[in-house]
């Protein structure tokens, strides 16, 4: 009789909302994470005890390793190669392309890592394996807002007086990074979990990604050395279209909206909504393979880990 009781109870939870039977265990991607978001907190607040743990600055590191590189940068690019003498106020150029660069490779890379981080956890307990890089990325955004508030401050300096389309950039290239940083996480999250070599590539992208976007030089450049059709698909890059939103954004609105700058390029590319849709549909597409390959994987993560 408790046997029956049993398996009828059973019976009873693997069942879903619609009253049809389901696997147990069985995911459903990222729509569990929007479920369970105190458990995403959860493992937010973990992370970012985890990663301070011992440390004297704490989350002041996230101004202090972005002020480092912006000043190596500026110092190697804009004063000994004399950037800053073609690009009105470099220095907000400079950070703005950083601090999405930021963005993008600390989310990337920690989303990539964060099923192997997280090990002990998923061999005792079942939960949507798509948290841990949801969360990732998570900590990536609340070291990105500081440096943004840096970003403001400097963009206010420097004579900044945005208007809403301007302000709409930053939000879209915000969305785009974060949604390709994701996607990226979760592909290369799955695959490291059965090679730990594509903790290696990943590193190896992100230093390969902030030289191939407008970061430390204008768009103009490029457009004078490459093809045509070479320098569509660089604008296509959701990376490329990201940084430059958030020039258009930051930056743009301080120089006086020059019509040209010194070297006699426009100071935003041609057609900037029309591509910045493109990497916006490509960050997506990147997002669905990432989460469908993830869902292929994750039912032998904890045998391999």
């Amino acid at each position: 009789m408790n046997g029956t009781r049993l398996r009828s109870t059973e019976l009873a939870r693997s069942k879903g909302e619609t009253g049809e039977l389901t696997v147990p265990g069985r995911s459903r991607g990222l729509l569990d994470v929007l479920e369970r978001r105190f458990l995403l907190r959860l493992i937010v607040r973990k992370e970012l005890r985890v990663r301070y743990r011992g440390s004297a600055l704490g989350m002041a590191w996230s101004y202090v390793k972005p002020a480092i590189q912006f000043v190596v940068y500026f110092v190697a690019l804009g004063v000994f190669l004399q950037l800053r003498d073609s690009i009105p106020d470099y220095a907000v150029y400079l950070f703005s392309g950083i601090v999405v660069m930021n963005f993008f490779g600390e989310g990337f890379s920690n989303a990539t890592r964060s099923i192997v981080w997280n090990a002990p956890l998923i061999n005792k307990i079942y939960l949507p394996r798509e948290l841990f890089p949801v969360a990732s990325l998570y900590v990536s955004a609340v070291h990105f807002f500081p440096q943004l508030v840096v970003l403001l401050v400097a963009a206010v300096i420097g004579g900044w007086q945005p208007r809403p389309t301007e302000l709409l950039a930053g939000l879209l290239g915000f969305v785009i990074v974060a949604v390709l940083a994701l996607g990226l996480g979760l592909l290369f999250g799955a695959a490291n979990v059965y090679f730990r070599d594509a903790e290696n590539f990943v590193d190896l992208i992100v230093m390969v990604a902030t030289w191939a976007s407008p970061v430390l030089y204008t768009w103009g450049r490029v457009q004078q050395a490459v093809p045509d059709w070479l320098f569509v698909v660089y604008q296509l890059n959701p990376l490329t279209s990201a940084v430059e939103l958030f020039h258009y954004a930051f930056w743009y609105g301080g120089t006086g909206r020059p019509e040209l700058m010194p070297d006699g390029y426009a100071p935003i590319p041609d057609h900037l909504w029309a591509f910045a849709g493109g990497a916006l549909g490509i960050s997506i597409l990147v997002l669905l393979i990432g989460q469908t390959v993830f869902r292929r994987l994750e039912g032998r993560f904890a045998q391999e880990l």
